[in-house]
This record gives structure tokens, sequence and C-alpha cells, in this order.
């Protein structure tokens, strides 16, 4: 499959609001002909001007909320309310109703960003003595952390082996 440019979007759109069959175009741009139909829907609801939305769109949660509510409640299909709220595609909906599943029916905001854990250090030759005492303090305590966290778990793993022995 092949993603989609903007300008193959629009032209897509034109030829098949033109006449021209489908199938011929679903086999020049090699999509599936799902994307094609909801691109259809999508910009026929919305107009053409919905394709110019960019990557990576923030949606808040209360608007999660109500487009799951919409599927999960009131048992509209994730396509139909995708086009009529406007998603690029009906994945990030489908996306947002497992992880709202596995998240015990609860919406959790995606942090963006990198973790601190991952941030580059601060400039280590310009510390003074008590800023580099504050830092390594730290980052014992981050090791000491660490440690812990791994022993607990090997007894977790030691403990369900015995278990599993002990059934067979």
């Amino acid at each position: 499959m092949v993603k989609l440019t903007y300008n193959d979007k629009i032209t897509i759109y034109k030829r098949i609001k033109s006449g021209e069959r489908a199938g011929k175009i679903i086999k020049k741009y090699n999509v599936d002909r799902s994307i094609v139909y909801y691109l259809l829907r999508l910009v026929d609801r919305h107009g053409i001007d919905i394709l110019k939305k960019e990557k990576n769109n923030q949606y808040s949660i209360e608007f999660k909320k109500a487009a799951i509510k919409r599927v999960l409640e009131n048992g509209e299909s994730i396509r139909s309310v995708s086009i009529d709220i406007g998603l690029p595609g009906n994945t990030d909906l489908r996306r947002w109703i497992k992880k709202y599943k596995e998240m015990g029916y609860n919406i959790v905001e995606r942090k963006r960003g990198r973790s601190p854990m991952f941030k580059k250090p601060k400039n280590k030759k310009n510390e003074t003595k008590e800023e580099k005492i504050k830092r390594l303090e730290e980052e014992n305590l981050y090791l000491k952390a660490e440690l812990e966290y791994s022993k607990k778990l090997e007894a977790v793993v030691r403990a369900r082996k015995n278990q599993q022995q002990k059934k067979k």
C-alpha cells in the first residue's frame, strides 16, 4: 500500500467525481478500496479543506470521550463517527476504543515528548561541587530503586515458577 499525498487525495477525489471508475483509480494509486470511499465520504461531508489537516493532531479527552460514546453506547459505526467528526482515517478511533477498553474504560491522555529519564544530562563541566553532589545523590537513589525493582521482579517470577511446578 502507498501512503497518499495531499495532491493524490485531491486528484483521486476530483477524478471519481468527474465520473471515472473507482477501480481504475484504485489500481493506479495502489490503495485499498475502503480508503478511497472513506476519502470520498469525508470530503463530501466536510469539504476539500478537510484534507489540509496536519499530521499528529491532538484531540482533547472530551472529544475522544464523545466519539467513543457514540460508538459504544449509541451503536454507531466507527467509520460513520470518524467521518462525522472529521478524522483523517478510522484507525484513530479504533485505537482510542481499544485503549479505552484496555484501561478499564478510562481515557488516559498520552504524554508527549521524552520522559525525564531520557533527557540529555546537563553540562557536567560547569557544575559546582554542590550540584555534582546533588546529581550523584539523585543518580544513586535512582539506581537503588532500579535494583530493588529488579529484585522484586525476580522474586515474583521465581514464585510463579514454583506455583507452576507445584501444580504439575
